[in-house]
Parts: structure tokens; C-alpha cells; sequence
């Protein structure tokens, strides 16, 4: 292929990128993926999909949205079914982040605002049933590739509840007692929640599930 014949190859390729751009979907990002914590309200427009976020992760619970996400394509997010957000000390994820799309205003738990945890089953929870952990139940997150000590901790803390009536979704979460106690047989979101979706990895029958971008008085 000549000079001449590449570049016109080339912006063909460009114009055909562009197209399928404007072919994918807009989505209401803000209410179906969950951000990181400090993430602004116009995350979307400032996240420059570096990935910075994802890098210094100690619990590997950020990931990049792929091309099936339309505009969102690139931006980071959490599947707290896979993995929650440990809220660890000094945010380091806020830190990376170079184009304030994660306000370095946040410097404590209670400046998160991730969204709200919601039992979305109360009759296939273990605890309300009065099951126990089983080890086949919690084995996805046993499996689970270990990196660094935080990570070691978190799975020697599941382990340790195999065999015990389940309240891992309490007895796990970062914030504490101010967001999520075990009511009876049942776990009972509290105000104090900030929607890290902790809850909703551990859980061994997935019937907690996090609204993002919620608070607490739109949802209960």
C-alpha cells in the first residue's frame, strides 16, 4: 500500500470509529453503574478513562466499562457482585485520579456517597432461613486470586464464618454498624450506608444488590 492509499485507509478507519461512536447507546450511566468512591455528579464528562483507578486498587475492585456501554465506553466502575469497595485508608484511588472526576474532597468514609444498599429477597437470605455458610456457597471468593494482605484478610474473614448462621454482609462491611446490622434474622440497611457494595459480593445467594447514586431517603 502507497503513502496516498494508507491514509486514505487510515481516515476511512477513523470516520467508521467515529459512526460506530455515535451509534452506541447513551445510557443513564449515574444510575446503572456504580463509581467509585468520590465520584462527582458529571463523572462521566470528566473520567478520561486513564485507569489510573483501576492500577492502585489494593482490593482489584475497579474496572473499566468496554464498548457495549456506549458513551460510558472506558469510564471506571465497580461490579460489586464480583468485588465491593473496601473504602481503604487514604482513598488512593481519589489520589490517582487526575481529572477530578473522584473529588479529593474525599478523605473519610463519610464523605462517600456511592450510592444504597437494597435486600431485594428477604426469603432467600441464609440468615432469614436460618442456613450456614457453606464453603460451596462462598467458594467464588475463596478462589478468588489473593495479591496483597488486604486481600488475605478479607478471604480468612470469610473463611472463618463457614459454618456459623450466615452474617456476612454485616460482620464484613467497612462502614460498620451505622450501615448495615443483622435485625433479628434479617440484615436491616441503615442510614449509615454509603453504597460501597461490600453487602452484596459476600453474600452467598446475591439478594442484596446496591443502587447507585441513591441515598437512603430515596429508597427506604
Amino acid at each position: 500500500m502507497d503513502r496516498r492509499n494508507f491514509i486514505i485507509a487510515g481516515a476511512a478507519a477513523i470516520a467508521c470509529g467515529y459512526g460506530v461512536g455515535i451509534a452506541l447507546p447513551k445510557t443513564r450511566a449515574d444510575e446503572l453503574y456504580l463509581r467509585p468512591p468520590g465520584a462527582v455528579k458529571n463523572f462521566e464528562s470528566l473520567c478520561i478513562k486513564c485507569g489510573q483507578c483501576v492500577q492502585v486498587c489494593p482490593y482489584h475492585s475497579i474496572d473499566l466499562l468496554d464498548i457495549a456501554q456506549g458513551y460510558s465506553n472506558g469510564t471506571s466502575y465497580i461490579d460489586a457482585n464480583k468485588r465491593g469497595c473496601y473504602l481503604c485508608d487514604l482513598f488512593p484511588c481519589v489520589l490517582a485520579c487526575p481529572s477530578g472526576a473522584l473529588s479529593h474532597d474525599t478523605k473519610v468514609i463519610g464523605d462517600v456517597k456511592m450510592g444504597v444498599a437494597i435486600l431485594v429477597d428477604a426469603n432467600a437470605c441464609l440468615a432469614f432461613k436460618g442456613e450456614s455458610v457453606d464453603e460451596s456457597g462462598v467458594k467464588n471468593l475463596l478462589d478468588r486470586k489473593i495479591y496483597n494482605d488486604r486481600e488475605q484478610a478479607v478471604k480468612d474473614s470469610i473463611k472463618a464464618k463457614i459454618g456459623s448462621i450466615c452474617d456476612l454482609c454485616a460482620s464484613l462491611c467497612p462502614v460498620g454498624e451505622s450501615a448495615i446490622i443483622m435485625q433479628g434474622n434479617l440484615p436491616l440497611i441503615k442510614q449509615g450506608c454509603v453504597g460501597c457494595g461490600v453487602c452484596a459480593e459476600v453474600c452467598p445467594p446475591q439478594v442484596i444488590k446496591i443502587a447507585p447514586n441513591k441515598t437512603y431517603d430515596e429508597i427506604y
